[in-house]
């Protein structure tokens, strides 16, 4: 189970509150979104500690930051003898990939920090459905997210779903669906060590944890072709 805060110690009402309503007394792991820089970073990793210390998580990590603020923390952890980060939530997808392909790898080797990622379907922009246009029943008809909308409608969201369907013929070869596809090449990934699904049916969880059955089909030959279709080599330094 995932819970997110944002301010530096002490840890806010929301925290034991969140718990409450989730009727938990922990979580397994708590991030810290988005690095405050307001914040010094030893108030930080000191109020994660704080909430580890206290038994309200069994590990901390980090969302949305950079590498260095990353390194940064686990310094800081070393240096005062406190907690430091397990793993940093990113979000890669099949058009956006160097953070998780040429950065994380890095902090994985250095320090063993790991990374949770989200959305693998950008958004939902990553499927068939949606067939050059947007369907009633989508997120992107949801209020407030009228920026989804507007970037499928875009040259550049036009693109991406151009290359979408150039990658319907290896899909069929391997027997899955695209969004499958495109969930078992985030696991792939070196140091992943989970991908968090949005979905909004058991159906839909049913058919993405189908990509589970994909992943040891991704072979190298398979990878490139998915690259040269796409036009973003991979950056990983392996």
């Amino acid at each position: 189970l995932v819970f997110t805060f944002f301010s530096p110690p002490p840890p806010p009402p929301g925290l034991r509150g969140s718990l409450e309503r989730l009727q938990l007394g922990y979580v397994d792991i708590v991030f810290a979104s988005r690095s405050d820089p307001n914040s010094p970073m030893e108030e930080i990793v000191r109020a994660m500690t704080y909430v580890i210390n206290q038994g309200l998580a069994l590990y901390w990590g980090t969302s949305r930051w950079s590498a260095m603020e990353i390194m940064e923390a686990y310094s800081m952890a070393r240096q005062f003898n406190l907690i430091p980060p397990v793993c940093e939530q990113a979000e890669p997808h099949l058009f956006q990939r160097e953070k998780v392909e040429m950065q994380l790898p890095e902090l994985y080797h250095k320090i063993g920090v790991g990374s949770v990622t989200w959305s693998p379907l950008a958004y939902s922009l990553i499927t068939s459905k949606y067939d050059g246009r947007v369907p009633d029943a989508c997120r992107a008809t949801i209020k407030g997210y009228q920026w989804l909308k507007d970037k499928m409608q875009s040259e550049d969201g036009k693109k991406q779903q151009a290359r979408i369907t150039d990658l319907l013929p290896i899909a069929h070869q391997l027997g899955c669906t695209v969004g499958q596809l495109a969930i078992a090449w985030c696991l792939r990934s070196e140091g992943v060590s989970s991908v968090l699904l949005g979905v909004s049916s058991a159906e839909q969880l049913m058919e993405h944890l189908g990509a589970l059955q994909v992943l040891s089909q991704l072979t190298p030959q398979i990878v490139m072709e998915i690259d040269a279709l796409l036009g973003n080599k991979s950056h990983s330094k392996k």
